[in-house]
């Protein structure tokens, strides 16, 4: 019933343009001066709709059109690459907002002088997975440190991992309840008022796998519980996913090690300004724009990746 539902909104979407287009015809058809405005601001409407289903095409995956597990952890670097992973959440975030994305932060584990050392956020929304399976991988900050007091240039580096999120139905994913070793412990914070005298930190071992996850940002252990559920169904997805068939490459991406060498995009902001995708040799000199979540043009350069098309 879902995959009906889902199939009946897009073909609304498509018909919808479709009569926009035949609308757009007949008003043109009448060549009337005083609708030439009008008619130039629809048509330029259409075409930006027509450009984003039309990239949509592109997500044809199992998982394209679902939520995501947005994961973002501290490579080399030290307190730099804490804030890189800082710096990199804010650019997801704000990515999200422009795309009317609902954003929640499941899991955060801070910096000890800056930043945060890891983060895992939901990403809902329509083919949130599909577009941000695009950032997974390693990302390299170039720029002059704020940390180093000669104020040298360092680089940094930061992993990004992205899982589709497994509805509780998913046939791939099946947990034993008896599987799950479940152990409660006080959130570590900022100290002062903020800090918890309750033990509503989570953390969930699955026993068969040796998976971890914990959760320790809602104040409620149940919510922790259930946040730390969903991140291991999304893990445990992946493991299943590349299981079924070992000769695609699996839902995460090969991993890479956050060190030189292994970036898939680079970010300039010293001695020059560039955001340069190494895969798909898309750039822009705008780095901040970037940095404020001006990321379709990287995503759909990915897309249309003949390995992605």
């Amino acid at each position: 019933m879902k995959k009906i539902s889902d199939l009946r909104d897009e073909i609304d979407l498509w018909r919808n343009l479709e009569k926009r287009i035949t609308d757009s015809l007949e008003l043109a058809q009448l060549d009337d001066p005083a609708l030439q405005a009008e008619l130039e601001t629809e048509i330029a409407s259409i075409q930006a709709d027509l450009h984003k289903m039309e990239l949509s095409t592109l997500l044809g995956g199992k998982y394209d059109r679902g939520n995501a597990l947005l994961t973002i952890n501290t490579g080399e670097g030290g307190t730099d690459a804490q804030d890189w992973a800082a710096m990199l959440e804010r650019m997801y975030l704000r990515w999200a907002e422009r795309r009317g994305f609902a954003t929640e932060i499941l899991d955060s584990t801070e910096g000890e002088e800056a930043g945060i050392k890891t983060v895992s956020i939901a990403v809902n929304g329509p083919y949130a997975y599909g577009y941000l399976r695009a950032e997974k991988g390693v990302h390299r900050l170039v720029r002059l440190s704020p940390f180093d007091s000669a104020h040298r240039r360092h680089t940094s580096f930061a992993q990004v991992e992205v899982l589709p999120e497994a509805v509780q139905e998913d046939p791939m994913v099946i947990i034993n309840p008896e599987d799950l070793k479940i152990d409660i412990y006080r959130s570590s914070g900022a100290g002062g008022q903020n800090v918890q005298k309750n033990s509503t930190a989570v953390r969930i071992t699955h026993l068969p796998t040796g998976l971890v996850v914990s959760c320790q940002n809602e104040r409620s252990q149940l919510q922790n519980r259930e946040n730390a559920m969903r991140v291991l169904r999304a893990r445990l997805l992946d493991i299943a996913q590349q299981a079924a068939d070992k000769n695609v490459a699996d839902l995460r991406g090969v991993y890479q090690k956050a060190e030189w060498g292994s970036q898939i995009r680079s970010y300039v902001l010293h001695p020059y300004q560039m955001v340069k995708d190494h895969r798909t040799e898309y750039e822009v000199g705008n780095s901040q724009s970037v940095l404020d979540g001006d990321l379709d043009g990287f995503i759909e350069a990915y897309l249309r990746m003949p390995k992605n098309g």
